[in-house]
């Protein structure tokens, strides 16, 4: 009757199709595709045909048809009116199959296509986070085509994975509803979306309430979101607080007085199956003369045709939620605009041949499918009709609410919109409004796997969906800041990973420092040995005129205890943070420092050897060689040699620091590379070969009858030299960044330390303690000879 009364109100609008009238015929396919298909290609062909079971005729050429109602119904009827190009617009068929132009090329609908549903659906779905789900769908074109859009579009989203999908079936097939139930009742998603018909619906609910399926969130197609047959008391302890989309809600403007004047013999035809006799006998359950045989003996009433419309309360006059009703009432207006728009057309400005224009007395089917495409006006209740190149409308639908309320009674409220506009898919919801049936009153929870935390990633579980996955931490050196990362990435060099694995951080750095325990200690060592250094070379510069300090060249000694205390500063060049300067001069002053050190331990052991062979008949030409003069330049030669080598290992390969990631992962050892290891080693070796040939020749002299023989303590302290380095090596070796320079440290310290408490232990002892022993007679004085 929506369509009845929209062609009226079009026919009095005399700013639409003015001077023009519309007709129409109206026909109940049913519910059989046979009896809607026939009725179709009739009104096409305007051919007499009985079309339906009782007697009925058929009525010239139509320029239009809307309807149908179902997608399996109007794909059939479609695919044969799209050879003639009769346009068809549907208000309910939302089957997305029929999008496509060139099976139904004049096929329009005024409701969103499935695959606009399906898309609705899913925005609400990530709008809660609800990623596992299962999905029930009819057994008919309408079920099938959504089950493959909504796994296609689900994964292209990323939206989700689907726990189970199954087929409901027509007819009466308990065993295969309480198959499905018991999937639905094992499964661990919590939200089940169900694409199907009413009665599917119907036999689903029985299934679930007789297993007492509960604590399960409904999401409902616009096929059943607002069917009053299903908010029953013994459905909605489990359907309440379904959430489901439904087709937009319009008002129609004086639909309610319409209905009211509605009377048999205003629409009285010649078939005898008038749809408003249907109707009245419907809402009075009377019947109209001649009634069914034995229809008054049993007690029923006879329709008198002056039964009151007022004195009835029916739902079928409740046009406060007109949804398929105003679809129709837009397809309607539809056809009429398009009709107006090709009567307003100018000859010579038409867009068909020849810039002509179509004629209602030589119209043509294609024609009027040409101005349909392009139709665009506004509802009175504001909204735009308007159809895109595959004939859908604006995809807009309303977000319903099935609210359950404390005293039974059922309510299904309006908690939101959806739509699609230049903008984009829009989701507009009222969470406060939505009715949760669960005891918590919140939306439920429903994932196959609980997201990952940053930190960790995704690891697939084999064989499941996408969306079932373990959380496995980052490995060292990789992090995941956000949740859900798929993989871990790799921190930059300089920086390693947290221990929540979420952020890279700077890598801690490792080098012998002044601030830390052992580099407190070696430094606190290297000064103390300077610091004796300069106490024992002052007393030998007050006593300088001693007998004890004038032995052997005081010269000397005092340029040894110089080079000793250089030792000692030297080794704090290895300590704090390498730098080039310190990397370039640390193994520098390290040679050179200790090769004079030893030169001069050399020259003193040669000159105790030449005075012991002067002494000897006819050996006093040997001191010639060994002078002052002499003296000054075997060390100044001996140790301009370990310059040159120092010089040519800096120019060739010079030492340089180093950023060392190899020992530890967390860590950036910063250390001095030696860049050339020859060098290094012609550098030690030079060292070592002095200092070899120092011991031999003081151990050759270890038994001179002097007193005071100062070749033991040279043996004695090159000992002790030579057993430190020889410890050296392998420990620098296997040392790894600062530990290798604090041996290199200790090493520098022990030995100097030895030669310093060797060579000038026993003096400073004599010098300071005993006195009387500090003459020269004493000193000259020869020892008892061995019997």
């Amino acid at each position: 009757m929506t369509m009845v009364f929209a062609v009226e109100e079009i026919n009095r609008n005399s700013k639409l199709l003015p001077n023009v009238t519309l007709g129409y015929s109206l026909y109940d396919n049913c519910g059989a595709l046979v009896i809607g298909f026939r009725a179709a290609l009739a009104l096409a062909s305007g051919q007499e045909e009985q079309f339906l079971q009782e007697s009925c005729f058929g009525t010239p050429p139509v320029l239009g048809i809307v309807g149908d109602s179902y997608s399996t119904f109007s794909i059939a009827t479609s695919n044969v009116l799209g050879l003639f190009r009769l346009p068809m617009v549907s208000h309910f068929a939302t089957c997305s199959c029929l999008s496509d132009r060139k099976r139904f090329p004049s096929f329009f609908r005024t409701i969103p296509s499935d695959a606009f549903q399906v898309r609705a659906m899913i925005q609400i779905l990530k709008r809660f986070g609800w990623t596992w789900v299962g999905l029930l769908v009819s057994d008919d074109d309408y079920g099938l085509h959504v089950a493959r859009s909504f796994q296609s579009d689900l994964a292209q989203s990323g939206g989700g994975c689907l726990a189970y999908s199954e087929v409901l079936p027509w007819g009466n097939d308990p065993t295969e509803r309480r198959r499905i139930v018991e999937v639905m009742k094992k499964s661990t998603a919590r939200v089940v979306m169900v694409f199907a018909h009413e009665i599917h619906i119907y036999q689903l609910m029985e299934e679930v309430v007789r297993q007492n399926v509960t604590g399960l969130q409904w999401m409902a197609s616009e096929a059943w979101t607002s069917v009053d047959v299903l908010q029953t008391p013994a459905f909605m302890p489990y359907l309440g607080g379904t959430l489901g989309i439904a087709i937009r809600r319009g008002e129609i403007a004086g639909l309610k007085d319409f209905l009211f004047r509605i009377h048999p013999d205003q629409y009285y035809n010649n078939y005898g199956n008038s749809i408003v006799n249907q109707f009245w006998e419907f809402i009075f359950q009377c019947k109209f003369a001649p009634s069914p045989a034995g229809w008054v003996e049993a007690g029923g009433a006879l329709c008198t045709g002056q039964e009151d419309l007022h004195n009835v309360e029916s739902e079928l006059f409740d046009v406060s939620n007109l949804r398929p009703e105003y679809n129709v009432y837009k397809a309607v207006y539809a056809l009429a605009y398009t009709l107006d728009d090709m009567l307003q057309c100018v000859p010579g400005r038409g867009p068909f041949s020849g810039s002509s224009c179509a004629s209602l007395q030589s119209l043509e089917p294609w024609q009027l499918v040409y101005y349909l495409d392009k139709v665009n006006f506004t509802t009175p209740f504001g909204d735009q009709v308007t159809f895109d190149e595959n004939g859908d409308a604006l995809p807009i639908y309303d977000v319903m609410n099935w609210l359950w309320l404390p005293d039974g009674t059922t309510k299904i409220q309006n908690v939101g919109e959806v739509k699609e506009s230049a903008k984009g898919r829009e989701l507009t919801l009222h969470e406060d409004r939505i009715f949760w049936n669960f005891e918590s009153k919140q939306p439920p929870r429903s994932v196959c796997s609980e997201s990952c935390p940053p930190g960790t990633r995704m690891a697939r579980k084999k064989g499941q969906p996408e969306c079932c996955f373990d959380c496995i931490p980052c490995s060292e050196g990789k992090i995941s800041n956000e949740t859900d990362s798929m993989e871990c990435t790799s921190c930059p060099e300089d920086f390693w990973s947290s221990p929540q694995r979420n952020q890279c951080v700077p890598k801690k750095t490792e080098f012998l420092s002044y601030h830390e325990p052992l580099g407190i200690c070696l430094t606190t060592a290297s000064l103390l040995g300077t610091s004796i250094s300069a106490v024992v070379l002052g007393i030998f510069i007050y006593h300088r005129s001693t007998p004890m300090v004038r032995a052997n060249n005081s010269e000397l000694s005092f340029l040894l205890l110089i080079s000793l205390k250089l030792c000692f500063l030297c080794s704090l060049l290895f300590i704090g943070r390498p730098r080039l300067w310190t990397c370039q001069l640390r193994h520098a002053a390290f040679g050179i420092s200790f090769v004079l050190c030893v030169s001069c331990i050399l020259v003193k052991t040669m000159v105790v050897l030449a005075v012991f062979k002067a002494s000897k008949p006819g050996g006093g030409a040997s001191l010639k060689w060994f002078g002052a003069v002499q003296q000054r330049g075997t060390v100044l030669v001996l140790t301009s040699i370990q310059a040159a080598i120092c010089t040519a290992w800096l120019v060739s390969a010079s030492p340089i620091p180093h950023k060392n990631t190899q020992y530890h992962n967390d860590k950036i050892v910063y250390e001095c590379v030696v860049g050339s290891t020859i060098g290094f080693a012609v550098l030690l070796g030079y060292i070592g070969l002095l200092a070899i040939l120092s011991f031999l020749l003081a151990f050759l002299a270890r038994n001179l009858p002097d007193n005071f023989n100062e070749a033991k303590f040279i043996t004695f302290s090159m000992l002790i030299f030579c057993a430190v380095w020889v410890a050296f090596v392998p420990a620098y070796v296997n040392s790894p960044g600062k530990y290798a320079d604090a041996v290199e440290v200790f090493a520098i310290l022990a030995s100097s330390f030895g030669l310093l408490v060797a060579l000038f232990g026993p003096k400073c002892y004599i010098i300071l303690l005993r006195p009387e022993q500090n003459t020269k007679k004493a000193i000259m004085g020869r020892a008892t000879p061995k019997t």
